[in-house]
């Protein structure tokens, strides 16, 4: 009977005849195969019995792995494709019944087994890791991946990762990071490192690997990640080329390579705020009362300087040289009101971005100034020529370390913030040897404290350090009733969120000594710990949680709220699912929620579409900037500015220059609006905020640090940005980083290959070898990449090192390329 069954597959498609003609009888079948003795033509009927199951049994009664159980042990596949699914899902439920009851569950493993080797040689990876996920044993894997499908397999895993509850995600994670590591997929086995934040693993992947140049490669996508890493004998034997890769980690070649990038588009003409604003295309009103010089229109005009020219190295305001006829260069620094006399020393660090040595060179001149607040820009700029920048002589640490102790506070806010910045991520104790004490020292102003605070938590940032978190805590305690009040307090809570950031569970003995903080700021400190903690992890059932908070109707007094509603987009940022279900909540919130919440709606947005400009958050943002409430307006202009930053996004610039004539009498809101129309032509065009890379897998943590400090100053603009301390807005550069991709040569020389630039899809799971990329168009390296773009090589003739074309692309020629 048996043999007939498989003979009679007359097509594929239909059922075979005799189990059609078998179907009624199944009850009889059933009864009969109680009767019959042990023998091996009753696990045969077994093995009919357990196919005519797939059909025929009630639900959930699992009858056909009942009868696979006391069945032949012969060969599943040979009934079919059907089947073995229908039989693994079985499984799933009877595997979770009998944890319940812990009975054994070696018969079900058996079985497991063998289903798994069917799967994976019948390209059905992903059937074959839900099965396994769901008798939680993924060990198994590693014996079955092998050269053909271990790819689709890992690209499985890590999205589903994602999805999962922890610590489930990170075992995920660990099993794919060991099927790159056994096919020698050295990349990709380093992204997943870099992802768990497994230094053990990282330096394993550079031991395993013998090739100089792949090394190189790892190099550059650890320097992209901006962590600081050093090099041992064990990873690199040779010392000259130890010192060659670790300037690569130490990202000394990017202002290099950002450069050639802007000779090869040819934007290197340094552009004035003028060109930025363009004036002239407004109706007559709002450009003739612009004339007056005010100082806030100066400032305004400083910061849009910095962010469009940054990293060019040459400007009209501040590089000019000073023997031309107008004496320009320190003119412009004398056309600023004291406070912003530091934003303008310190937009010339801005200005030569990543270029050390002659950043340190021009900004010299200012040290000697016997004017306050121009030592401090300086200082603080000194900070910004070396963010992301690491270097063996420090000298940053040897320029603002005697600053860090002189009586003036604004000097000392420059120094502290300048170290926050250039050292941001190292975990260098130097550095908190000298700002601890600050923390708790009696005497030390409050926006000192402040600072220190934030600029240790940039410095030790996601590194959960208990030193750091006690300092801070202490500092917390000591405040009074009056200075909790105070905007700037904000910080303290920040500082300690960053410290745990991305971090999960590790937060959590830290967030229960805050609840015995005082009542002012304790629901602020839980929020804000909760949302930093969780930062880019999607968790669903933190969203639930910060969603509860967002909904209570509190009175005036409380400020909690703000942190918790930029929670919920750090929490959600992590992928396109989260984001979308995310901009629908905040939709709600703004039609149900109270004042202080609609305040903080707009930078939510402006954090979950960062430098992507998505055209639904855009009109919002746009209804939002003409609100009646001057700080929601405030906030939905600078996120606007957010959303488009690096893009050239010419329907934003054109919203922010009608903004422009329509609050020409409001200085503060125009203020607003100029610094946004600098974040959309940041670096003109070749820059993006954006803290994901590698194809949005990887979040980076001190751009990420960078710009939640920003947005939680911008949840109180008046003090803050309004106020004497908007060089918070230099915060900012922890996250700029060219949104480029440029090839190079095994000698790390630029080299021009064709690429096809597109929009990326989504291949995870999907049968055969689709393609990656959609409407592409070809173009020669260097190219820019925007959001959701994805780069592939367009000629053979090469080697990418690296699988995802992102940044620095190490190439090396092909061996079998054939010239046609």
């Amino acid at each position: 009977m048996r043999q007939e069954i498989r003979a009679s597959t007359s097509s594929m498609t239909s059922v075979p005849k005799p189990l059609k003609f078998l179907r009624p009888h199944y009850g009889t079948l059933k009864a009969f195969h109680v009767t019959m003795a042990d023998s091996d033509l009753k696990k045969y009927l077994s093995d009919i019995l357990s196919v005519l199951a797939l059909t025929m049994s009630a639900e959930g009664e699992r009858e056909s792995l009942g009868y696979r159980l006391i069945g032949t042990e012969g060969d599943i596949g040979s009934w079919g494709h059907e089947y073995v699914r229908n039989l693994a899902g079985e499984i799933a439920q009877e595997y979770t019944k009998r944890q319940s009851e812990e009975a054994p569950i070696d018969d079900l493993m058996e079985l497991v087994q063998q289903i798994v080797a069917f799967h994976m040689k019948h390209n059905a990876e992903t059937e074959a890791v839900d099965l396994l996920m769901d008798v939680e044993d993924l060990d198994l894997l590693l014996e079955h991946v092998d050269k053909t499908n271990f790819k689709r397999t890992c690209n499985y895993l890590t999205s589903a990762a994602k999805y999962l509850p922890g610590p489930d995600d990170m075992l995920v994670l660990d099993i794919s990071y060991m099927i790159y590591m056994k096919f020698e997929e050295y990349p990709n086995a380093l992204q997943i490192a870099l992802f768990l934040d497994n230094t053990q693993y990282v330096k394993q992947v550079f031991t395993s690997c013998a090739d100089l140049l792949r090394k190189k490669q790892f190099c550059y996508m650890i320097a992209r990640h901006g962590i600081t890493f050093d090099l041992d004998d064990e990873m690199v034997a040779d010392d000259d080329d130890r010192e060659a890769l670790q300037d690569i980690v130490n990202n000394t070649k990017l202002s290099e390579g950002y450069l050639t990038l802007a000779r090869d588009i040819e934007v290197m003409e340094a552009k004035t705020p003028e060109d930025i604003y363009k004036a002239h295309l407004l109706d007559g009103r709002a450009s003739s009362g612009a004339s007056v010089d005010s100082a806030r229109q100066n400032l305004a005009a400083t910061f849009v300087n910095a962010f469009v020219n940054a990293g060019f190295g040459q400007d009209k305001l501040m590089t000019v040289p000073s023997d031309s006829t107008t004496g320009s260069s320190g003119n412009w620094l004398f056309k600023n009101k004291e406070h912003g006399k530091t934003s303008a020393a310190a937009s010339l660090g801005m200005i030569q971005l990543w270029d050390v040595d002659s950043g340190l060179s021009q900004l010299d001149k200012y040290f000697h100034s016997n004017d306050n607040p121009i030592i401090a820009g300086a200082l603080l700029g000194v900070g910004i020529v070396n963010c992301g920048i690491k270097n063996d002589c420090d000298p940053a640490l040897a320029l603002l370390g005697d600053y860090i102790d002189k009586e003036d506070s604004s000097v000392r806010i420059g120094a502290i913030m300048g170290l926050g910045i250039s050292y941001a991520g190292s975990q260098n104790d130097q550095i908190r040897s000298k700002l601890s004490p600050i923390l708790n020292d009696a005497k030390a102003p409050l926006d000192v404290i402040a600072f220190a605070s934030l600029s240790l938590g940039m410095i030790y940032v996601g590194s959960c350090n208990e030193e750091v978190a006690q300092s801070i805590i202490f500092a917390l305690m000591d405040r009074s009733e009056a200075e909790l009040g105070d905007a700037l307090t904000r910080f303290l809570p920040l500082g300690l969120g960053l410290l745990y950031l991305g971090k999960q569970e590790s937060v959590e003995a830290t967030a229960e000594v805050s609840k015995t903080f005082n009542e002012k700021i304790r629901k602020y400190c839980d929020m804000t710990l909760l949302s930093c903690a969780y930062a880019g992890t999607g968790n669903v059932l933190k969203v639930q949680d910060l969603l509860a908070q967002c909904g209570e109707h509190l009175e005036k007094g409380d400020i909690h709220q703000g942190p918790a509603v930029l929670g919920l987009a750090m929490v959600a940022m992590s992928e396109e699912l989260g984001i979308d279900m995310e901009i629908r909540s905040l939709e709600r919130m703004l039609q149900y929620g109270e004042q202080n919440i609609r305040r903080a709606v707009p930078l939510a947005l402006g954090l979950l579409c960062i430098s992507n400009p998505k055209v639904t958050v855009m009109d919002t943002l746009s209804r939002l900037s003409h609100d009646t409430d001057s700080e929601v307006a405030m906030a939905a202009i600078i996120s606007l500015g957010l959303i488009g930053a690096g893009t050239n996004n010419a329907r934003i610039a054109g919203m922010l220059r009608n903004l422009s004539s329509y609050y020409y009498k409001d200085a503060s809101l125009l203020f607003c609006v100029r610094i946004a129309q600098g974040l959309v032509h940041m670096g003109k065009g070749l820059l993006t905020l954006s803290p994901f890379h590698s194809e949005r897998f990887l979040l980076s943590p001190t751009a990420l640090a960078g710009i939640v400090t920003l947005l939680h100053a911008c949840l109180d603009m008046k003090p803050i940005i309004l106020g004497k301390y908007h060089y918070v807005l230099y915060f900012l550069v922890l996250a700029m980083q060219p949104r480029m991709m440029l090839t190079v040569d095994e000698n790390l020389k630029p080299l021009s290959v064709p690429v096809r630039v597109g929009q990326a899809v989504d291949v995870v799971g999907q049968a055969g070898r689709p393609k990656t990329i959609t409407g592409f168009q070809t173009h020669s390296t260097p190219v820019l990449l925007a959001a959701g773009e994805r780069a592939e090589l367009a000629t053979d003739k090469y080697i990418p090192l690296s699988p995802i074309l992102e940044g620095f692309i190490i190439l090396k020629e092909n061996p079998d390329y054939r010239e046609e």
